[in-house]
């Protein structure tokens, strides 16, 4: 039987979750569909065969036709749906960030280690793309030394009005904040925000650059212009003591005519990383199986790919920033101790992965 999935939430993302879901995953279906606005989710439904359009989200969630969630709905609601979910046991994918507030976040690994089973899996697509994937292996093989810098560039068209120097840090800078430990095996220690702009309250100061200092003193410099006016872009080079790797371009046609070079970028990140996002659909949907049919070494984890605590340690991090952003100087991230459930999935995963 396939994993039937419901989907809370038709914006860009849950749209895109549902036709990637219906046209490119195997192993799952999606059967119901949940939005504040009950048109817009009977219009996404309707492109789906079988799909039920709900208004509430809560009714998707204890449907008995439904074995599994995605929260794409508005940052404000994730912890809502996400507790919810733990409650009704039900593997939830959820879009970052795990909630808007740190509290939010602790109180989310409190219900799944009382649940005794990570339930949770975060929306950090970019751990599933293939140019990431291939840059941490590479790097953990030692091609090139012990790494030592790295250098990120993360590029939008254009954002909306109401967008705020804090939105970057929480909707751009989160993703470089897990990815980048993740690449390089090493946590954050302390954080300096800087931009040319001056700080406004409530306003946007673009571009901005985060400075990251990882445990062993590697230093991630990430530059978010997400006013660039001529596409969206993401960049990535780790420098070793010994060579440096770098992702490579991702236009498929280089054009060179009328005297000059040229390659398109594409608008927004879904181009971008489509093949990640698919990737991260299906794994989560192989985890949901092994995990349904007792094929896992233990409860603990139904999960492969970054959870409650990696949403947790990006709200930390992320909030650190912004106290940099108002001190004008480094700040510290607080040490944080990865509790039991995690620490012994992590194992397990670890194991699973060597096996395979």
């Amino acid at each position: 039987m396939p994993i039937r999935i419901g989907v809370i939430g038709t914006g860009i993302m849950g749209a895109d979750h549902v036709e990637t879901i219906t046209t490119a995953v195997s192993g799952a279906e999606v059967c119901c569909i949940a939005d504040i606005d009950s048109r817009r989710a009977e219009l996404i439904a309707s492109r789906v065969p079988g799909a039920k359009a709900l208004s509430a989200a809560e009714d998707l969630i204890e449907s008995p036709e439904v074995d599994a969630v995605i929260i794409a709905s508005s940052d404000a609601t994730h912890s809502k749906y996400a507790k919810a979910c733990i409650a009704a046991r039900k593997p939830v994918l959820c879009e970052k960030p795990l909630a808007p507030t740190v509290p939010e976040c602790e109180e989310i690994l409190r219900l799944e280690e009382a649940a005794g089973v990570r339930m949770v899996q975060l929306g950090f697509m970019r751990r599933f793309d293939p140019g990431y994937v291939e840059l941490r292996r590479r790097i953990a093989s030692g091609e090139v030394g012990t790494p030592v810098l790295a250098h990120c560039v993360h590029r939008n068209l254009d954002v909306p009005a109401s967008w705020t120097s804090e939105t970057t840090v929480f909707s751009s800078a989160s993703h470089e904040i897990d990815v980048m430990p993740w690449v390089l095996g090493r946590d954050i220690t302390k954080v300096n925000w800087l931009s040319p702009t001056q700080v406004v309250p409530g306003s946007l100061c673009d571009p901005q650059v985060v400075i990251m200092e990882l445990e062993g003193g590697a230093l991630v410099f990430d530059e978010l212009f997400v006013k660039s006016g001529y596409g969206y872009e993401i960049r990535c080079e780790v420098v070793g003591r010994e060579g440096t790797l770098e992702l490579a371009p991702t236009a498929r046609v280089v054009a060179r005519s009328s005297l000059k070079v040229s390659q398109d970028f594409p608008s927004d990140w879904r181009g971008r990383f489509a093949e990640a996002y698919r990737r991260e659909l299906q794994a989560w949907v192989n985890a949901i199986s092994r995990w349904r049919s007792g094929n896992v070494e233990s409860a603990v984890d139904p999960l492969d790919g970054p959870d409650a605590w990696d949403g947790y340690r990006a709200a930390v991090v992320a909030h650190t920033v912004l106290v940099s952003m108002s001190r004008g100087g480094p700040a510290a991230v607080e040490s944080m101790t990865l509790p039991e459930l995690y620490s012994r999935s992590r194992v397990i995963a670890t194991k699973t992965r060597l096996a395979g």
